[in-house]
């Protein structure tokens, strides 16, 4: 199974095991191979932030759920966290649900000789986002957008 088709079909059993309570959400999967070992990611929050527990009390539920689907051909390491301060939008939800906010864009090539912008994301179409009102970019266009922090 590629590893889109993993990430949707836990974003599935994630979704199902969070039905019923409107407290943690989920922000991302994320099925990845790195070195020789590969990550299973699952991103989640709740206002105010989540802890330990929310993360363990999930994780303790998917690996049941998991183990009794066995999706996931190969051996792989189960993280759930949060998706912290300086989280990356991935999808149309995310650009949405931080309307206002501060990111950094990186792009995949320059746009007015620049690949990297921070701004504030003003809009989002399902296409297109626009920071500071003035900066419209298609969203294929970027390589990752990620709130921006101020230390």
């Amino acid at each position: 199974m590629a590893a889109k088709n993993i990430e949707e079909s836990v974003e599935l059993m994630v979704q199902e095991l969070l039905t019923g309570q409107d407290v943690i959400e989920l922000v991302d999967v994320e099925y990845v191979k790195e070195y020789t070992d590969y990550y299973l990611r699952v991103y989640i929050d709740k206002e105010g932030g989540i802890d330990i527990e929310d993360c363990q009390e999930l994780s303790e539920k998917l690996e049941v759920m998991l183990d009794e689907k066995d999706i996931i051909p190969d051996a792989y390491i189960l993280e759930v966290s949060s998706p912290g301060i300086d989280r990356v939008l991935r999808k149309p939800r995310d650009l949405e649900r931080e309307q206002g906010k501060a990111v950094d864009v990186t792009l995949y090539a320059p746009m007015d000789g620049k690949k990297n912008l921070t701004g504030v994301l003003t809009g989002f179409d399902g296409e297109k986002f626009t920071l500071d009102d003035e900066i419209t970019i298609e969203l294929s266009k970027a390589a990752q957008i990620r709130l921006h922090i101020d230390f």
